[in-house]
C-alpha cells in the first residue's frame, strides 16, 4: 500500500473508533466517574476509556480554573473548591459524588 492509502485507512479507522467513544455523560451514567469536592472528576469504578475522559476534562477544568484565578487575584485551589461545590450541587440523582471524607456515594 502507498503512504496515501495507509494514511486514508488510518484516518477512517480513527473516525470509526471515535464514533464509538464513551461520552462524559455515559461514563457518569455507568458509574465510572464522579464529581469530587476539589472541582475535578474522579474514578469511581475503573475503566480505561472513562479514565481518558476524566484526564481530558480535568485538564480543561484546570486551565479554566487558572484563568478565573488569574482574573480574580486568587488561587486555583480556591476556585477549584468553589467549582467543586457547584458541580456536586448540579450532579444528577443516582450519579456518584465524593464526600469530604473521601467516600464515593450516590447522590
Amino acid at each position: 500500500m502507498t503512504i496515501k492509502k495507509l494514511t486514508t485507512a488510518l484516518v477512517l479507522l480513527l473516525m470509526a473508533a471515535s464514533s464509538y467513544a464513551m461520552t462524559l455523560s455515559e461514563a457518569k451514567n455507568a458509574h465510572f466517574l464522579g464529581e469530587q469536592p476539589d472541582g475535578y472528576l474522579g474514578v469511581v469504578k475503573t475503566n480505561a476509556e472513562a479514565k481518558l475522559i476524566m484526564l481530558k476534562v480535568n485538564h480543561k477544568r484546570s486551565e479554566h480554573f487558572q484563568a478565573i484565578a488569574d482574573r480574580n487575584g486568587t488561587t486555583v485551589g480556591r476556585i477549584a473548591v468553589m467549582a467543586g461545590q457547584k458541580f456536586i450541587a448540579k450532579t444528577r440523582k443516582g450519579h456518584y459524588i465524593k464526600t469530604e471524607f473521601g467516600e464515593w456515594v450516590k447522590k
